[in-house]
């Protein structure tokens, strides 16, 4: 029986994928500079500091590295406090899952602070009772530690706790850890849908298929829900 749900946040509740691609031109366009096509791409896998050192180099900008990373940053911020929205489907998601008693937290890589004022902003905030963060538990998602942390506090085992992952690395490592798990389809994440949808006891294309009771029957059959028993 699922007792307990663990959400990655980006990508699965918040609609947030995009940015990590956009920031980029959205720095260089802010300072009247033109982005190059594929930016994003381009920037996606460098840490902030690498990304700085090629913004400066590439577009001969007059400003320090560390004036860049700080530029970012409040870019990112003001994204988090006053823009992302919610995933559609993701309220009523929440609140099914408490009317059935299903207790929830939240892992995520993301700053605490971005993430708890997003959440409070769309009003979901009451729904999610802890949230652990990769930087303060000092392991990435790589590591089960994060999600063992989590469960713990929702007083649950592996096997009675749910995690939601857009990523398949992430969850890869929940599902050794003996945790059920969901793939959640995001057009701006994960490019191995095919590996993620496999490898999940749910494959979700939109967070609206979960949670509605009118169509758990479909998800039964299409996505293999008959593996678990929520509640």
């Amino acid at each position: 029986m699922i007792k307990g749900v663990i959400f990655d946040v980006d990508g699965v509740l918040l609609n947030s994928m995009l940015i990590w691609k956009d920031l980029g031109a959205r720095y260089l366009k802010s300072i009247g500079k033109v982005p190059e096509t594929g930016l994003g791409d381009i920037l996606f896998s460098m840490s902030m500091e690498q990304g700085a050192d090629y913004l400066k180099k590439n577009y001969d900008l007059d400003k320090s590295e560390d004036e860049i990373i700080e530029g970012i940053s409040k870019m990112l911020e003001d994204f988090y406090f006053y823009e992302v929205d919610l995933k559609p489907g993701v309220k009523a998601m929440v609140e099914y899952l408490r009317s059935k008693g299903i207790r929830m937290a939240a892992a995520t890589s993301s700053p605490r602070e971005h993430i708890e004022r997003a959440l409070g902003r769309n009003e979901i905030a009451g729904y999610i009772e802890k949230i652990y963060t990769t930087s303060e538990v000092g392991r990435s998602k790589h590591f089960p530690l994060i999600y063992n942390l989590a469960s713990e506090y929702l007083g649950t085992k592996p096997q009675e706790c749910l995690v939601f992952e857009d990523s398949l690395y992430a969850l890869e490592t929940a599902m050794k850890a003996g945790y059920k798990t969901v793939g959640v389809y995001d057009k701006e994440g994960e490019m191995n849908q095919e590996g993620l949808k496999e490898l999940a006891d749910i494959y979700l294309l939109s967070i609206s298929d979960f949670g509605l009771e009118g169509k758990l029957p479909g998800l039964i059959n299409e996505y293999r829900l008959d593996k678990l028993i929520i509640n």
